[in-house]
């Protein structure tokens, strides 16, 4: 690899490690190894990110109810007596359908509308913590403002393709999940069209598509463990999954990216 100096900086025609690096290898092993230390470096700042993901999350957990018939018994609108007990079980239902759908709605709403954009920024800021770059926390809300339909309709199309997947056998939608893993940090680190980040993820993950799956075969256990720590394991849980999974991204990337200008010299 070559190198030049230019106003006293050395610059370089290519990604390349230094001594201050992660140990960047796009293999399962190395990617939970340079995670615990990506984690174990900046704890404080990842668990903050961490905290606040679970805490925009939240409404998701809560248009999660249980209606009751019974909590519409004494509603005004509801008849008394049995000459109206058919009418009243007929108001019950309705109403019941009336508040499961809208907040069906509400909930769906806020998935596919602003939970993305929280969670794009999230996984942006365990790379930036990967490339040893101090976490920027404005990349919780950035997507808000900079590249917010790219996030919405990338999510929304790598859901559609995985449960497409799914219903097709599901190992197929398992094979699509592990191409598109890195949909997310391409949307945030290469401000791609949704399309081209899907093409780039799928790309990118040729020939690591077993070492995604074991990865998030293996977090499953991770995050298992991590509740059973009487709960508060769960934080170092989610950070250490989340550094490996930014540390084989950011491996494969630097590969992915060094085949790329090897292969025009080549020509």
């Amino acid at each position: 690899m070559e190198t030049k100096e230019t106003n006293g900086q050395t610059e370089s025609n290519g990604p390349q490690e230094t001594k201050n690096d992660y140990n960047l290898v796009p293999d399962f092993g190395f990617s939970l190894g340079t995670g615990w230390k990506v984690m174990t470096d900046n704890f404080l700042r990842l668990f903050l990110v961490v905290l606040i993901l679970a805490i925009v999350t939240a409404p998701l957990k809560m248009f999660n109810f249980h209606i009751n018939p019974s909590d519409f018994r004494h509603m005004p609108w509801m008849f008394s007596g049995d000459h109206f007990h058919g009418m009243r079980d007929l108001f019950t239902i309705g109403s019941l359908g009336i508040f499961a759908a809208f907040f069906g709605l509400i909930g769906m709403l806020y998935a596919f509308l602003v939970a993305p954009v929280f969670e794009y920024g999230g996984n942006f800021i365990f790379v930036q913590a990967v490339r040893k770059i101090k976490p920027d926390f404005e990349y919780l809300i950035k997507g808000f403002m900079e590249n917010y339909l790219s996030i919405i309709l990338a999510n929304l199309l790598v859901f559609a393709l995985v449960v497409l997947g799914l219903i097709a056998l599901v190992i197929p939608g398992i094979i699509i999940a592990c191409r598109l893993a890195f949909v997310p940090y391409i949307i945030m680190d290469k401000k791609l069209d949704p399309i081209e980040s899907v093409e780039m993820s799928w790309k990118m993950t040729k020939g690591h598509g077993w070492t995604v799956f074991f990865l998030g075969f293996v977090s499953i256990f991770i995050i298992l463990f991590g509740l059973l720590l009487f709960i508060v394991g769960i934080f170092p849980a989610i950070i250490w999954v989340s550094s490996s999974f930014a540390s084989l991204y950011e491996a494969v990337l630097r590969n992915w990216e060094k085949a790329a200008e090897v292969a025009p010299a080549q020509e």
